[in-house]
């Protein structure tokens, strides 16, 4: 998805106040050059240009950058990372049954690998800067805690009642399962971008390597 698709979307969304041609621009241009240049190293002088506004009518819109940061940032929790984890993730991911826990990761990391896909130019803006503002920080915690965590939850201890993966505790294997996921959707996007990627056999591998900790087989 585009900037310019993203903020349509936005814009056509009955909660968000709508916005002016200036307001547009500007969001447009903040995306672009947060996403490039991370929020600490742009100027709102740059990003002012990119939009073809003074400078002043920044302010006049957003008081401070960080303003700015969190109308782009806040927005994109409500609208995208909401309806994934709420929506998308439940329905596509957590409403299915699994013969086979490696059924659920597969699912789980095609699901997020195409998500990062469609909205990489705003979630980029997103983990830069979900460290450094409780703003950003704090309804993502809550999301996964109401919306996520049970559901996964729930799906690790079935298949420990079936004896299919080790006892651990679920949040254990929560956390080993979503970090070998991300750490192939993170560098593949952020670090590698231009590289050639086969997704398909990344996800085999990945599927391969947090089976066998789980299982101790290949």
């Amino acid at each position: 998805m585009s900037n310019s698709e993203w903020i349509n979307d936005l814009i056509n969304d009955h909660d968000v106040p709508t916005m002016s041609d200036k307001q547009r621009r500007i969001l447009e241009a903040a995306i672009d050059t947060f996403s490039e240049k991370g929020y600490a190293a742009s100027s709102t002088s740059e990003i002012a240009k990119k939009a073809g506004v003074a400078e002043g009518t920044i302010f006049r819109h957003f008081k401070t950058k960080k303003e700015l940061l969190l109308a782009i940032v806040t927005p994109t929790v409500a609208k995208f990372v909401a309806p994934f984890f709420i929506k998308s993730f439940t329905k596509e991911v957590f409403e299915k049954e699994y013969e086979h826990y490696e059924d659920f990761i597969r699912v789980i990391a095609k699901n997020r690998l195409e998500f990062v896909r469609k909205q990489f130019p705003v979630l980029k803006i997103f983990i830069q800067e979900i460290a450094f503002h409780d703003e950003l920080r704090e309804p993502f915690q809550k999301l996964f805690t109401e919306h996520v965590y049970q559901k996964f939850k729930k799906i690790i201890e079935h298949f420990q009642e079936k004896g299919e993966i080790i006892s651990l505790p679920p949040e254990t294997i929560m956390r080993m399962t979503a970090s070998s996921i991300i750490g192939y959707i993170l560098p593949r996007f952020l670090l590698f971008s231009d590289k050639e990627w086969n997704d398909e056999k990344e996800i085999d591998q990945i599927v391969a390597f947090i089976m066998y900790g789980l299982t101790g087989k290949r």
